[in-house]
């Protein structure tokens, strides 16, 4: 499994207008180790992923979801992964942003 959970911490992180370096302090680590997470070059442990989630104020299965890559996803599963997805997207849209 290839989750990009680096790409959608810093997704959600810009759409709530937070910069890198308030997100690092906010969680009590480096603007570095933050950098190095979202562009996938370490991976963190969960509890600085529930850290992150808390300062972002989303739920730690959003940043996880979102994380999901195509090819994550069964070839016989991507139509009805496509169909949640985009629900689930919207969803999570009007309430989290």
């Amino acid at each position: 499994m290839n989750m990009n959970i680096g790409n959608s911490i810093k997704l959600i992180r810009k759409k709530r207008q937070v910069s890198q370096g308030e997100l690092a302090a906010s969680c009590d680590i480096t603007q570095a180790y933050l950098s190095q997470i979202e562009n996938n070059r370490k991976e963190p442990n969960l509890s600085t992923l529930k850290v992150i989630s808390e300062n972002l104020n989303v739920p730690l299965p959003l940043i996880l979801f979102n994380s999901i890559e195509e090819e994550d996803i069964p070839e016989n599963k991507y139509a009805s992964f496509n169909s949640i997805s985009d629900s689930l997207n919207d969803l999570i849209t009007d309430i989290y942003f």
